[in-house]
């Protein structure tokens, strides 16, 4: 979808509030996160070797930005995606407990991704990662989480109106909506996934679409999900209405990391059985790493989000077509 800029949009804060907005939400709302999460803050890689299967496939469809480095190894190293895998690997070598976990700046090139008002190529986000029990491999604890995550960004929210009164019309809705894809399809069967997505979240605000990856009865996906971390039974994407754009925002695709039993089926679903041999799998499949849940929840979307900007370059900067650059500058936009 092209960049569209809504008529009449201006900017509550300036070019300076802008920045200075940022970088309070970086840092009330990773504080709130850990605190509702029980998380510590860890460093993470940029990048990992491909051959070791920690970087995450997304929808299975993006290129990875790869290079050589010589000098290091004679493999071929990869900007990570995401953190996915990379978290879980850690939570096992940093020898973390049920009920602990860890949070990690991720940034990210996707270099396939179609930049709008809400894409960029550059990524930036919260990548976290927890470990759980076998009983807490539930959806009850899953929307629980999601809860617990949605109070952190509207306490977020809150924190801000008050720092900054020209924020006083953006509030969000704490009561989450929660709905599986089947029964979105069910409900809108002539949509397609996205326009499901805008028009459930258009009527309550704030909602959970639940069970991601697998073939709906329809024979489609509601959206592709890699068959190695998420569950697809078990996960999820929290979305809210973005009152500026007009739009359902997803702010994180998260959920229940696969075990043993569901990595060996999501492999065979998604026609990949051979990665069962690389070593994450291995030790994922010999029992060596824990179980866990974890997501992303995006830095930038939530900093438009609170701030009701009409664009993601609003509030990260990164490179964009020479159309997006001059609507945006005959609009008065000022990206960064």
């Amino acid at each position: 979808m092209p960049t569209v800029i809504p008529k009449g949009y201006k900017s509550a804060l300036g070019l300076y509030d802008t920045q200075k907005a940022i970088g309070l939400i970086k840092t009330i709302f990773q504080a709130k996160l850990c605190t509702a999460l029980h998380l510590k803050r860890v460093t993470a890689p940029l990048f990992v070797l491909r051959s070791s299967g920690l970087n995450d496939d997304l929808n299975g469809v993006e290129r990875p930005v790869a290079f050589e480095a010589p000098s290091i190894t004679s493999g071929t190293a990869e900007v990570v995606h995401s953190l996915a895998k990379w978290k879980r690997y850690a939570l096992y070598r940093y020898g973390f407990r049920p009920g602990q976990g860890l949070v990690a700046d991720m940034n990210a090139i996707r270099r396939d991704e179609a930049p709008d008002n809400l894409h960029s190529i550059y990524v930036d986000q919260w990548d976290w990662e927890r470990v759980i029990t076998q009983k807490q491999r539930t959806m009850a604890f899953l929307q629980d989480t999601v809860r617990d995550i949605v109070d952190a960004v509207c306490a977020t929210a809150d924190e801000m109106r008050w720092q900054f009164p020209a924020l006083r019309r953006i509030r969000l809705d704490r009561e989450v909506a929660f709905i599986t894809t089947q029964a979105l399809e069910d409900r809108y069967p002539a949509l397609t996934p996205r326009e499901r997505e805008n028009a459930f979240v258009r009527e309550h605000h704030t909602a959970c679409i639940l069970q991601i990856g697998g073939r709906l009865r329809s024979g489609v996906p509601h959206d592709g999900r890699a068959p190695d971390y998420d569950d697809w039974s078990l996960n999820a994407d929290i979305l809210f209405w973005h009152h500026t754009l007009h739009c359902a925002l997803e702010l994180s695709s998260m959920g229940i990391r696969v075990d043993a039993a569901a990595l060996r089926r999501q492999l065979e679903v998604a026609g990949c059985p051979e990665r069962a041999g690389l070593p994450f799998h291995r030790l994922l499949l010999d029992g060596t790493l824990p179980l866990t849940m974890g997501g992303g929840i995006g830095q930038s979307r939530l900093c438009m989000l609170l701030l009701g900007k009409a664009h993601v370059g609003e509030v990260q900067a990164s490179l964009w077509d020479e159309e997006t650059e001059r609507l945006c500058r005959e609009a008065g936009v000022a990206l960064l």
